[in-house]
């Protein structure tokens, strides 16, 4: 398990699934965390931060929207204060709104890049600051296979995932002078109470395609962000890491 002590972290879209799992292994290694959520995640987010400080962490639950530079400006100031520092930003927030391409909606369009995409940005850009002034930090941004292959039905996701891959390299390669790290998860098909609900027949063909013959879990996902925020990862900036059972390892 990575050191993380004496680090402060903050997580962006974590009052449930990969961010709430990536949140409880950061706090496992060592690191404050500051469990950023939305209005109508409060609830979740506050039960989180218990279970955080139950197992003897610290926390913090932060609301902001993403996509509101304001917001996520406030957020910033308000993890600094109470942490003195954010050492680690995981960028995880996202939405979905899957259709085909012809049928598609602008709204949906849009929502989705705003918030999976422009959202990255924006809470980079204010963290950012922070790290290049401390000349120290690590940066993980989730992304996802989509975003390397592609899928259908999911054009507005696809192109975001894609967006971020190509914001983590450029992240990368602006801030290593000042040792401030840009990194990237892909995750692939993980076990949700989504998958859970797909029709055998449907689940048997998406592990057909998955070399490792099985689906991953949000704790493969967090266990890896974990790494790259790491100091054991130093010397890995701009890289994309897939953590999809081989699912695109051809």
């Amino acid at each position: 398990m990575p050191d993380l002590s004496g680090k402060t972290a903050l997580v962006t879209g974590a009052s449930r699934g990969i961010g709430a799992s990536v949140a409880l292994e950061l706090s496992a290694c060592g690191a404050a965390v500051a469990v950023n959520h939305s209005p109508r995640s409060a609830d979740a987010a506050a039960a989180l931060v218990g279970q955080i400080e139950a197992d003897g962490g610290r926390a913090l639950a932060v609301v902001a929207d993403v996509t509101d530079a304001g917001q996520v400006a406030e957020m910033v100031e308000t993890v600094v204060t109470e942490f003195g520092a954010i050492d680690i930003l995981v960028n995880n927030a996202g939405i979905t709104r899957d259709g085909l391409l012809v049928r598609m909606s602008e709204a949906d369009w849009n929502d989705v890049i705003s918030t999976n995409l422009t959202g990255v940005f924006t809470v980079t850009k204010a963290v950012a600051r922070h790290m290049m002034k401390a000349r120290s930090g690590a940066i993980v941004n989730v992304t996802s296979v989509v975003g390397l292959v592609g899928n259908a039905g999911q054009a507005n996701y696809s192109a975001a995932k894609a967006g971020v891959i190509g914001l983590t390299k450029t992240t990368a390669r602006e801030l290593a002078s000042r040792n401030v790290r840009a990194n990237a998860v892909a995750p692939g098909f993980i076990e949700t109470d989504m998958t859970a609900e797909l029709p055998e027949a449907v689940r048997e063909a998406t592990l057909n395609g998955i070399a490792m013959r099985r689906f991953g879990s949000a704790a493969d996902v967090a266990k890896a962000i974990a790494f790259l925020a790491s100091d054991d990862a130093g010397y890995v900036t701009g890289q994309v890491l897939a953590v999809d059972g081989g699912m695109t390892c051809v």
